[in-house]
């Protein structure tokens, strides 16, 4: 069989492969690399983007590739170039030659289309949309209506007959299947691909392809048909298909692969395989394929450009015209000088058309009153406040044009815009009737399988028992883990060509760790599962997680294009209706240069607008967000107490512990308060020295900066860097970098913990400094600094226009609190809290909140007179009104015909409401269980009785009354009046469940949040409440905080690692939680006695604002105390 194999083909297919085409330009394979009796390109790879069939990524493909000599490499993904920018970074990194392609199968085919050049590269992505298009999302359609005529331009075709589909004996199939697509591509582009995997019938199966080939006149080529790129992939790709086929690796069969031949061979193994005829035609073919990303050209849109006008002048007609709007005593000087500048390099760089589009789609929402905001770096720009697009007026700003431009970097700005979540779709269609659906498409987004779900599909995938794939996955919790920094060094020697050819290098702590935990859980549960399987279990997990699973769509990432999308990129539908995503992520937009416009969402936009539109009504004085009254003592003080449940971007558990103690007075202390509790000014140490500054400023010390040059960058933050254009500032005054220079330092900073490369500028930023007077050791912090960036900073443009949003949020929560808490409830889903705790806190500030009740109640939560004072607010106040939205089970269509029936006349009874409203029985049911019968059929008993009693009558009876004796049943309990409000509406406006535990509680000394304030700071006190927020941010070590509340209010935990690591059990997995702990008391870090001294303001009292915690020791999960309580929705919510 060996002799056979090995045999070179007949003459006559041999003389088949002719010289390419004159018109093809030569690639580097073809100008003499590879060359050699075991030169060879693979022209059939699938990476993991084949989701569910490929086990390796882009980069490791190309990577080994380069480190086995091949002379080229053709990724191939299934109907997708999803990987295609990916495997061109790796290839330009190690210089292989990189061929694109795509792989599709019709009936007992597989059709291979390699691109030869830019017009075929625009073809294949035609066809993988028209392909995609005919199908459901995921899924693909190509027979013969399909438009194969794109693929004779610019392609080469491979055909590779299925051996599992087709007798390796029956030349006559096989000769009919070629034959079937013969008709509809080029025959002079097409090839017969070879594939040969160690099969018994290896030498049959090449003899009959090579009389086929002989027979229709197709050239042999031989290919791969890689899935991976090592064998030890083996074990991973198997898992895979068992996932994709819905079974256990046992039940898959003849579906899996036979054997590990499909990862990329030796050169030496392929030439013992493949004649060398076949294996030189892979050189010709990849000789004629010259394609590269970097020749795709991205071309903005027109359609904004004013008639008669250039992109240029409508730009600066629309700016000056908005700048007279803006400042309409006059355009300042500085201002003026600034739009000069900004247009001059945007018209040196060709952004116009950039800007004008971003405008347009502003000015489009803002013609329909949906409330929007531009923020990010573009709110550095004075030409995007003039245009509306931002609202930081660049007037008396220290902000840095150069982080949104310059003219040093070749990219285009990103201009990230926020529309109110409820109707930015109006704007997505707004966006899709412009440009029309083949130039305008969502980004996509690579959703990829994480720790938890990799645990999950892997273990059923090796068919281990349910109950143990259930224990150990709810043990991944959802912060990150030490895990995550293992990934790191995992993905960098990954990525490394010189280890390719190595065993697979794991995180041994995590597999250590996990595999330890899955014995113990194996033996509690008496599961007979040895150790070498759960081994195996864990490292399947580690190797599928972060491998992508689908791409879904960005949040509102949009491509635009002059011309036609569909060929620089594949288009797909998305899952939503009438939405379009493109193949490739924001990452791989920025590698090829492709525009992206932010149509973003935010629920507060939302929440305000409602707001507004409310108070206008009540007040009648109709506002919009500029209006609000700014610097306001009073929402000052309420945001320095922390009373900001419910706030934009200051109501974290972090934001609440950080605003007794930076005390935001200005509008500009709540800027550096939305940007200073983020991990960059956290890790670079800038929090405490800032704090500290802070205390110095209020007793009236001067301020001492390093040196007077550095008054422009520092001067505003007392001395303390903390923005990203701070940073930049420094290294332009300090070291004299250049604008786009200090920019690129910028970006490395935020991007060197993936990256790296910030540490090149470590020399030069260090050396510049010392070498114009700055100390050494001041230097060498600055750049500490920096590298705390890189973990996250704030930019102050985007801190600006989020500290807008704030504080319009406080303003209403502080002076129209019933709005507030009526236009919150209207736009959730958001924020940190959930409807209950928003209830809970507006309800302790006075505000009066009515139940659910058909005869009142809207869709939308609503307001009610009369107007009522609440102490410490000037204006009296409307009663919040729960709407229909909060009955669980009841749908929208039958909660509007209930408000459109109830507005035309009164119900007279139960009976006339199911009637009238055309209500079935489920839709009474919920109604019952939520009390919102009360004014019809009295208390909840009775209520649900009376629902129970309405079923559907023929038509014939529809109006026919009812006479029969009422039967009255007793009142329920008050714990069971309660349980049912949280199962049917998710909160109660009775007493909290606690309430009814006191006694027992105060049995077990455990305080109530009330008792807890009283207590002096060091004492140590048992507490107890429903946990409702957890949070372990990243940046604290491994601290955990968990807010508890009962009825009297919150109680903030902090859990330091260690203990942690004892009650880890209770603390992640109750909803009731007892802790013992030691109180404590923080306000503002006090100076030393050497500053202190002197005639100045004196020190804190105890009086002002603190920020008071509870120091856990001890932790129980008393869960059980709830009894029915449990199951009724008191779910925490978890942040990372």
């Amino acid at each position: 069989m060996a002799e056979q194999i090995m045999a070179e083909p007949p003459a006559a297919a041999l003389c088949l492969a002719g010289p390419p085409p004159a018109a093809i330009p030569a690639s580097p394979v073809a100008q003499g690399m590879g060359r050699g009796p075991l030169a060879y390109a693979e022209l059939h790879c699938l990476s993991h983007f084949s989701f569910l069939r490929g086990a390796s990524s882009p980069a490791e493909l190309v990577h080994r590739a380069k480190s086995l000599g091949y002379a080229a490499l053709a990724l191939t993904d299934e109907c997708s170039v999803a990987g295609a920018v990916r495997a061109f970074e790796a290839a330009r990194d190690c210089g292989l030659h990189l061929i694109h392609g795509s792989e599709f199968a019709w009936g007992p085919l597989r059709i291979v289309v390699l691109v030869r050049d830019l017009l075929g590269w625009g073809n294949l992505c035609e066809f993988i949309t028209a392909a995609r298009s005919r199908a459901d999302k995921g899924d693909y359609l190509v027979d013969e209506s399909s438009p194969w005529q794109l693929l004779n331009q610019g392609c080469e075709s491979l055909l590779l007959p299925q051996r599992g589909k087709l007798d390796a004996s029956d030349l006559i199939a096989v000769i009919a299947c070629l034959e079937s697509v013969l008709g509809y591509l080029d025959a002079e582009n097409l090839w017969l691909g070879v594939e040969l995997h160690l099969a018994p019938d290896d030498s049959l199966w090449l003899q009959t392809l090579q009389h086929a080939g002989a027979a229709l006149g197709l050239r042999l080529l031989a290919c791969g048909d890689v899935h991976m790129h090592a064998r030890s992939r083996k074990p991973l790709q198997d898992v895979v298909t068992a996932i994709r086929m819905g079974c256990t690796v046992a039940e898959c069969g003849f579906a899996l692969q036979p054997n590990a031949e499909r990862h990329l061979r030796s050169r030496l193994r392929l030439a013992s395989l493949y004649p060398r005829a076949m294996r030189e035609a892979t050189l010709e073919l990849a000789g004629r394929c010259s394609f590269s990303l970097d020749e795709i050209r991205y071309h903005y849109p027109q359609e904004s450009v004013l008639p008669g006008m250039t992109a240029t002048q409508t730009l600066a007609w629309l700016t000056w015209e908005g700048a007279a709007g803006r400042y309409p005593q006059g355009i300042p000087k500085e201002v003026r000088d600034q739009l000069h500048k900004e247009l001059a390099l945007i018209e040196d760089q060709k952004y116009e058309m950039y800007f004008l589009t971003v405008h347009d789609i502003v000015r489009y929402a803002r013609s329909v009153g949906i409330l929007c905001q531009g923020r990010g770096s573009a709110a550095n720009s004075a030409v995007c406040y003039c245009l509306g697009i931002t609202a930081v007026n660049p007037d008396g700003n220290h902000l840095l044009f150069e982080r949104f431009i310059s003219k040093e970097r070749s990219e285009p700005p990103d201009i990230d815009v926020d529309f109110e979540h409820a109707r930015r779709e109006e704007v997505i269609q707004y966006i899709y009737e412009k440009y029309g659906r083949d130039r305008a498409a969502l980004t996509a987004v690579v959703s990829c399988w994480r720790s938890r779900s990799a645990l999950r599909d892997v273990g059923k995938a090796l068919g281990l028992p349910a109950n143990l794939i259930d224990a150990l996955a709810k043990g991944q919790y959802w912060f990150s883990e030490h895990a995550q920094a293992q990934a790191q060094t995992h993905a960098e020697v990954a990525d490394s060509a010189e280890e390719d050819q190595a065993p697979e290098a794991l995180p041994e702590d995590w597999v250590q760790r996990k595999l330890q935990e899955a014995e113990v859980l194996a033996r509690e549960m008496n599961c007979a599962v040895g150790v070498h399987r759960l081994r195996l279990w864990i490292e399947l997990a580690w190797q599928l997680k972060d491998s992508p699973r689908h791409l879904s769509q960005h949040v509102g990432g949009f491509v635009l294009t002059e011309g036609k999308l569909t060929r620089l990129v594949p288009v797909e539908p998305a899952t939503m209706a009438k939405r379009s995503v493109i193949q490739w992520d924001k990452d791989d937009l920025d590698i090829v240069g492709l525009l992206k416009v932010d149509v973003l969402a935010l629920g507060m936009l939302t929440m305000l607008r409602n707001a507004l539109n409310e108070r206008a009504r009540w007040r009648g004085e109709p506002w919009e967000l500029h209006q609000i009254p700014q610097e306001d003592a009073a929402t000052y003080e309420m945001i320095c107490q922390a009373d900001t449940v419910g706030t934009f971007q200051i109501e974290s558990r972090a934001q609440m512990s950080m605003l007794p103690r930076l005390q935001p007075r200005t509008f500009y202390d709540l800027v550096v308060e939305v940007a200073i509790v983020r991990p960059g000014p956290i890790q670079g140490g800038m929090v405490h020295p800032y704090l500290l500054a802070r205390e110095r400023e209020r007793r009236g010390l001067a301020l001492k900066l390093p040196d007077p040059e550095l008054e422009n960058a520092l001067l505003r933050t007392l001395g303390v860097p903390i923005f990203q254009e701070q940073v930049m500032q420094i290294a332009m005054d300090a070291a004299k970098f250049s604008a786009g220079k200090a920019d690129e330092l910028r970006r490395s900073m935020a991007a060197w913990k993936r990256k790296g490369g910030v540490h090149k500028f470590e020399r030069p930023l260090i050396d510049g400094m010392v070498a114009r007077g700055y100390k050494l050791e001041f230097a060498q912090a600055i750049f500490a600094q920096m590298l705390g960036f890189g973990e996250y900073g704030f930019p102050e443009s985007h801190a600006y226009s989020f500290a807008l949003l704030a504080y319009a949020s406080a303003w209403l929560k502080r002076h129209e609190p019933a709005i507030f808490l009526q236009a919150l409830l209207n736009a959730q889903p958001m924020g940190f809290y959930s409807p209950s705790q928003l209830v809970q806190d507006a309800r302790r500030h006075g505000v009066r909140v009515l139940p659910v009740d058909v005869c009142h109640s809207h869709w939308h939560c609503t307001l009610e007179a009369p107007l009522q004072a609440i102490r410490g607010v000037a204006q009296p106040q409307p009663a919040v009104r729960l709407g229909l939205n909060r009955v669980a089970r009841l749908g929208k269509a039958a909660a509007l015909r209930i408000e459109g029936e109830a507005a035309q006349a009164p119900w007279e009874d139960v009976s006339d409401l199911a009637i009238r409203a055309r209500l079935d029985k489920a839709d009474m049911e919920a109604l019952a269980a939520a009390d919102a019968l009360r004014s019809l059929a009295g208390h909840r008993r009775q209520q649900m009785w009376d629902a129970a009693a309405q079923v559907s009558l023929p038509p014939i009876f529809a109006q026919a009354a009812i006479h029969e004796p009422r039967l009255e049943l007793p009142h329920a309990a008050e714990g069971e009046e309660i349980m049912f409000d949280y199962a049917a509406t998710g909160l109660s406006l009775r007493r909290h469940p606690l309430a009814l535990l006191r006694p027992r509680l105060a049995r077990h000394g455990l305080k109530t949040a009330a008792d807890l304030r009283q207590m002096l700071p060091g004492q140590k006190v048992r507490a107890c409440g429903i946990v409702t927020v957890r949070q372990r941010p990243p940046t604290a070590n491994g601290t955990l905080f968990i807010t508890l509340e009962d009825e009297t209010g919150v109680i903030n935990l902090v859990v330091w690692s260690q203990t942690f690591a004892r009650w880890r059990s209770a603390l992640l997995a109750s909803r009731l939680l007892a802790v013992e702990g030691i109180w404590q008391r923080s306000t503002a870090p006090q100076l030393d006695a050497s500053e202190s001294a002197g005639d100045m303001p004196a020190a804190r009292t105890g009086q002002e604002p603190a920020v008071r915690h509870l120091v856990v020791m001890k932790a129980r999960d008393v869960t059980r105390w709830l009894g029915r309580f449990a199951e009724v929705g008191l779910n925490s919510r978890d942040f990372h």
